[in-house]
Protein backbone atom coordinates (compact mmCIF):
# COMPACT_ATOMS: atom_id res chain seq x y z
CA UNK A 1 0.00 0.00 0.00
CA UNK A 2 2.96 2.32 0.40
CA UNK A 3 3.28 2.70 -3.35
CA UNK A 4 -0.35 3.81 -3.60
CA UNK A 5 0.22 6.37 -0.86
CA UNK A 6 3.28 7.69 -2.66
CA UNK A 7 1.36 7.81 -5.92
CA UNK A 8 -1.47 9.80 -4.36
CA UNK A 9 0.83 12.21 -2.55
CA UNK A 10 2.86 12.75 -5.72
CA UNK A 11 -0.08 13.94 -7.79
CA UNK A 12 -0.14 17.64 -8.58
CA UNK A 13 -2.82 19.87 -7.04
CA UNK A 14 -3.81 23.34 -8.28
CA UNK A 15 -0.97 23.31 -10.81
CA UNK A 16 -2.69 25.63 -13.27
CA UNK A 17 -3.55 29.31 -13.47
CA UNK A 18 -6.55 29.89 -11.23
CA UNK A 19 -9.13 32.69 -11.41
CA UNK A 20 -9.56 35.15 -8.57
CA UNK A 21 -12.62 35.58 -6.41
CA UNK A 22 -13.50 39.00 -5.00
CA UNK A 23 -16.13 38.23 -2.39
CA UNK A 24 -16.86 41.93 -1.85
CA UNK A 25 -18.04 42.17 -5.46
CA UNK A 26 -20.18 39.02 -5.26
CA UNK A 27 -23.92 39.46 -5.93
CA UNK A 28 -26.42 39.44 -3.10
CA UNK A 29 -27.91 36.05 -3.98
CA UNK A 30 -26.22 32.74 -4.84
CA UNK A 31 -28.19 32.09 -8.03
CA UNK A 32 -26.63 35.08 -9.79
CA UNK A 33 -23.14 34.01 -8.71
CA UNK A 34 -23.78 30.41 -9.77
CA UNK A 35 -24.82 31.56 -13.24
CA UNK A 36 -21.71 33.74 -13.42
CA UNK A 37 -19.40 30.88 -12.45
CA UNK A 38 -21.19 28.38 -14.69
CA UNK A 39 -20.90 30.71 -17.68
CA UNK A 40 -17.21 31.16 -16.94
CA UNK A 41 -16.75 27.38 -16.74
CA UNK A 42 -18.47 26.85 -20.08
CA UNK A 43 -16.41 29.56 -21.74
CA UNK A 44 -13.22 28.08 -20.27
CA UNK A 45 -14.00 24.68 -21.76
CA UNK A 46 -14.65 22.86 -18.50
CA UNK A 47 -16.01 19.43 -19.41
CA UNK A 48 -19.56 18.65 -18.29
CA UNK A 49 -19.89 21.61 -15.92
CA UNK A 50 -23.52 20.67 -15.36
CA UNK A 51 -22.49 17.41 -13.69
CA UNK A 52 -22.84 17.40 -9.92
CA UNK A 53 -22.64 14.97 -7.06
CA UNK A 54 -25.86 14.25 -5.17
CA UNK A 55 -25.61 13.02 -1.58
CA UNK A 56 -28.60 11.45 0.15
CA UNK A 57 -29.12 9.47 3.34
CA UNK A 58 -31.34 6.56 4.25
CA UNK A 59 -33.67 6.40 7.25
CA UNK A 60 -30.72 5.35 9.47
CA UNK A 61 -28.61 8.30 8.39
CA UNK A 62 -26.22 6.26 6.24
CA UNK A 63 -25.09 8.43 3.29
CA UNK A 64 -24.59 7.60 -0.35
CA UNK A 65 -23.53 9.77 -3.26
CA UNK A 66 -23.37 9.68 -7.03
CA UNK A 67 -22.82 12.05 -9.96
CA UNK A 68 -25.69 13.14 -12.18
CA UNK A 69 -26.79 16.09 -14.30
CA UNK A 70 -28.31 19.36 -13.08
CA UNK A 71 -31.42 19.96 -15.16
CA UNK A 72 -32.40 23.50 -14.18
CA UNK A 73 -32.04 26.30 -11.65
CA UNK A 74 -34.80 28.61 -10.48
CA UNK A 75 -34.43 32.20 -9.36
CA UNK A 76 -35.59 31.29 -5.85
CA UNK A 77 -32.53 29.08 -5.35
CA UNK A 78 -33.87 25.65 -6.30
CA UNK A 79 -31.58 23.24 -8.19
CA UNK A 80 -33.28 20.48 -10.20
CA UNK A 81 -32.36 16.94 -11.19
CA UNK A 82 -34.36 13.88 -12.32
CA UNK A 83 -34.38 10.20 -11.50
CA UNK A 84 -36.73 7.28 -10.95
CA UNK A 85 -38.59 7.46 -7.65
CA UNK A 86 -37.88 3.76 -7.15
CA UNK A 87 -34.12 4.16 -7.47
CA UNK A 88 -31.91 4.14 -4.39
CA UNK A 89 -31.68 7.91 -4.34
CA UNK A 90 -35.44 8.22 -4.87
CA UNK A 91 -36.13 5.86 -1.96
CA UNK A 92 -33.66 7.66 0.26
CA UNK A 93 -35.18 11.03 -0.55
CA UNK A 94 -38.59 9.65 0.35
CA UNK A 95 -37.19 8.57 3.73
CA UNK A 96 -35.00 11.63 4.33
CA UNK A 97 -36.03 14.57 2.09
CA UNK A 98 -32.78 16.46 2.42
CA UNK A 99 -29.89 16.49 -0.04
CA UNK A 100 -26.46 17.96 -0.72
CA UNK A 101 -25.08 18.84 -4.15
CA UNK A 102 -21.53 19.60 -5.21
CA UNK A 103 -20.26 20.98 -8.50
CA UNK A 104 -16.50 20.54 -8.99
CA UNK A 105 -14.60 22.30 -11.76
CA UNK A 106 -10.95 21.33 -11.18
CA UNK A 107 -9.71 23.25 -14.22
CA UNK A 108 -10.65 26.43 -12.36
CA UNK A 109 -10.13 25.17 -8.82
CA UNK A 110 -13.78 25.78 -8.01
CA UNK A 111 -16.48 24.01 -6.07
CA UNK A 112 -20.08 24.99 -5.38
CA UNK A 113 -21.85 23.20 -2.55
CA UNK A 114 -25.61 23.26 -2.05
CA UNK A 115 -27.66 21.89 0.85
CA UNK A 116 -31.42 21.93 1.24
CA UNK A 117 -34.74 20.12 1.23
CA UNK A 118 -35.50 17.93 -1.79
CA UNK A 119 -39.08 18.01 -3.07
CA UNK A 120 -40.56 15.99 -5.96
CA UNK A 121 -42.21 18.03 -8.69
CA UNK A 122 -45.54 17.12 -10.29
CA UNK A 123 -45.94 14.29 -12.78
CA UNK A 124 -46.34 16.67 -15.71
CA UNK A 125 -42.87 18.11 -15.19
CA UNK A 126 -41.42 14.63 -14.82
CA UNK A 127 -43.04 13.52 -18.09
CA UNK A 128 -41.71 16.57 -19.95
CA UNK A 129 -38.19 15.88 -18.68
CA UNK A 130 -38.44 12.20 -19.60
CA UNK A 131 -39.58 12.89 -23.16
CA UNK A 132 -36.71 15.36 -23.63
CA UNK A 133 -34.17 12.59 -22.99
CA UNK A 134 -32.45 10.65 -25.76
CA UNK A 135 -34.04 7.36 -26.88
CA UNK A 136 -31.25 5.42 -25.20
CA UNK A 137 -31.72 7.25 -21.91
CA UNK A 138 -35.49 6.72 -22.05
CA UNK A 139 -35.05 3.02 -22.78
CA UNK A 140 -32.70 2.66 -19.84
CA UNK A 141 -35.23 4.32 -17.50
CA UNK A 142 -38.09 2.23 -18.85
CA UNK A 143 -36.42 -0.97 -17.69
CA UNK A 144 -37.23 0.25 -14.18
CA UNK A 145 -34.61 -1.85 -12.40
CA UNK A 146 -31.97 0.66 -11.38
CA UNK A 147 -29.73 -0.57 -8.54
CA UNK A 148 -31.23 -4.07 -8.55
CA UNK A 149 -28.96 -7.10 -8.84
CA UNK A 150 -28.19 -8.04 -12.47
CA UNK A 151 -27.69 -11.79 -12.68
CA UNK A 152 -26.89 -11.99 -16.40
CA UNK A 153 -25.89 -9.24 -18.90
CA UNK A 154 -28.24 -10.90 -21.38
CA UNK A 155 -31.15 -9.89 -19.14
CA UNK A 156 -30.17 -6.24 -19.57
CA UNK A 157 -29.90 -6.64 -23.34
CA UNK A 158 -33.37 -8.17 -23.49
CA UNK A 159 -34.89 -5.48 -21.27
CA UNK A 160 -33.36 -2.70 -23.37
CA UNK A 161 -34.60 -4.27 -26.60
CA UNK A 162 -38.09 -4.46 -25.14
CA UNK A 163 -37.87 -0.84 -23.96
CA UNK A 164 -36.75 0.40 -27.38
CA UNK A 165 -39.65 -1.51 -28.94
CA UNK A 166 -42.05 0.25 -26.56
CA UNK A 167 -40.66 3.64 -27.54
CA UNK A 168 -40.96 2.87 -31.24
CA UNK A 169 -44.56 1.71 -30.80
CA UNK A 170 -45.52 4.59 -28.49
CA UNK A 171 -43.10 7.56 -28.71
CA UNK A 172 -44.94 9.34 -25.91
CA UNK A 173 -44.52 6.55 -23.36
CA UNK A 174 -43.17 7.76 -20.00
CA UNK A 175 -41.60 5.73 -17.21
CA UNK A 176 -44.24 5.97 -14.44
CA UNK A 177 -41.74 6.61 -11.64
CA UNK A 178 -39.68 9.23 -13.48
CA UNK A 179 -39.53 12.27 -11.22
CA UNK A 180 -37.98 15.72 -11.24
CA UNK A 181 -36.73 16.79 -7.81
CA UNK A 182 -35.99 20.32 -6.69
CA UNK A 183 -33.39 20.97 -4.00
CA UNK A 184 -34.56 24.15 -2.29
CA UNK A 185 -31.26 25.52 -1.05
CA UNK A 186 -30.87 26.59 2.54
CA UNK A 187 -27.11 27.05 2.18
CA UNK A 188 -24.84 27.58 -0.83
CA UNK A 189 -21.06 27.81 -0.61
CA UNK A 190 -18.65 28.97 -3.33
CA UNK A 191 -15.09 27.70 -2.96
CA UNK A 192 -12.16 29.09 -4.92
CA UNK A 193 -8.80 27.34 -4.65
CA UNK A 194 -5.51 29.18 -4.23
CA UNK A 195 -2.11 27.67 -5.00
CA UNK A 196 -0.79 28.95 -1.65
CA UNK A 197 -3.77 27.32 0.10
CA UNK A 198 -5.36 30.68 0.94
CA UNK A 199 -8.61 29.32 -0.43
CA UNK A 200 -11.54 31.72 -0.65
CA UNK A 201 -14.90 30.54 0.66
CA UNK A 202 -18.17 32.47 0.54
CA UNK A 203 -21.30 30.98 2.11
CA UNK A 204 -24.84 32.15 1.47
CA UNK A 205 -27.44 31.21 4.10
CA UNK A 206 -31.13 31.63 3.37
CA UNK A 207 -33.08 34.02 5.59
CA UNK A 208 -36.80 34.83 5.35
CA UNK A 209 -36.66 37.14 2.33
CA UNK A 210 -32.96 37.39 1.51
CA UNK A 211 -29.57 35.71 1.83
CA UNK A 212 -26.91 36.30 4.47
CA UNK A 213 -23.32 36.18 3.21
CA UNK A 214 -20.26 35.18 5.21
CA UNK A 215 -16.68 34.59 4.20
CA UNK A 216 -15.26 31.45 5.81
CA UNK A 217 -11.80 30.44 6.94
CA UNK A 218 -10.11 28.10 4.47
Amino acid sequence: MGSIRELLRGLAVFDTELPGFDTDAAPSDPVALFVEWLTSAVEAGVREPHAMSLATADSRGRPSSRVLICKDLAADGTWYFATGAGSRKGRELAATPYAALCFHWPEQGRQIRVRGTAVPEDAERGAADFLARSPGARADALTGRQSQVLDHPADLDAALRAAHARIEAAPGVVAPEWTVYGVHAEEVEFWQADRDRRHTRLRYTREETSWARHRLWP
